[in-house]
């Protein structure tokens, strides 16, 4: 399964009553996919899924393979720390015709690397749709280790890794020693292009949702040899993709959206809107 390059992670758009502005959803997705992404990733931590319900991530599936049309893969966030509903809502994400799972790494209850193999091997079991495993430890708690990596990649339907550990020695070894089909993306936008020289495949983003087109341009110049070029808008792009991360995301990307004219409204408790100084920050950046 190609998943493509720029697969933006996308915050879940909400009313004034805190609940899915589906409308909205329909507009920030063609958005998205005219700017750059190739996919996108629905009810991902991103769009705040331990704060979603069960049957308003069902819906979000739904609709989002609706305005998809099948033109664009939709891939859905169905990983949390609990196996057995991760597996019944991997199950019905496939029954409802997304195109990929993100698994997020059990988070809290801490498992070990037997207990991180088994739970993505449980839910591999039950679905045949191809899955992106995510190993995000400064929020999980767990560290999706190499071998695991490694010796999960032999499933056959698990096929890609999105990895925010920032450890690019971790990461050649894994590129090393997995079969040429399974992909690695960078979890981290500002490690997009170190990732992809060492033979990564592209970003699982959140700063696509606004720089986009940037993103797709910087790594189409490091294809064609340019790296110099590359770099130089790596560097450009820095400065904005750390700054939607001032605050704990997805605020600050919501934030530069409303700037952007695309109401996406606030995010849910316990996550807060930015505040009035972090708001001129993110103004100033996206000058």
């Amino acid at each position: 399964m190609n998943f493509g390059q720029i697969i933006t992670a996308m915050v879940t758009p909400f009313d004034e009553n805190n609940q899915i502005n589906y409308p909205m959803v329909t507009e920030l997705m063609n958005d998205l996919i005219s700017n750059g992404s190739d996919a996108i990733i629905v009810a991902g931590t991103t769009g705040e899924s331990p704060t979603l319900t069960y049957q308003e991530k069902i819906d979000l599936f739904k609709y989002a393979v609706k305005v998809a049309g099948g033109k664009y893969p939709v891939i859905a966030g169905t990983g949390s720390n609990n196996t057995a509903e991760s597996i019944q809502l991997s199950k019905e994400a496939e029954a409802i015709g997304v195109d990929g799972l993100l698994l997020v790494s059990p988070y809290y209850n801490k498992p070990n690397q037997d207990g991180l193999y088994q739970h993505y091997a449980a839910i591999a079991e039950a679905t045949n749709l191809p899955i992106m495993l995510y190993n995000i430890p400064g929020r999980t708690m767990v560290d999706l280790q190499v071998d695991t990596i490694i010796s999960l990649s032999k499933i056959d339907n698990i096929v890609s890794l999105k990895d925010s550990s920032g450890n690019l020695d971790a990461l050649s070894k894994i590129i090393e020693e997995t079969a040429d089909h399974f992909s690695v993306y960078s979890g981290d936008d500002s490690l997009t292009l170190p990732i992809k020289a060492i033979g990564g495949t592209g970003v699982v983003s959140v700063s696509s949702h606004i720089v986009g087109n940037e993103l797709k341009e910087m790594l189409a110049k490091f294809e064609l040899g340019d790296v110099k070029g590359a770099a130089v808008i790596h560097r450009k792009l820095l400065p904005i993709m750390r700054g939607l991360f001032m605050a704990p995301s997805p605020a600050p990307v919501k934030a530069a959206l409303r700037m952007k004219g695309m109401d996406v409204g606030s995010v849910r408790l316990p996550l807060v809107n930015v505040n009035e100084v972090e708001e001129q920050l993110i103004r100033d950046l996206l000058k």
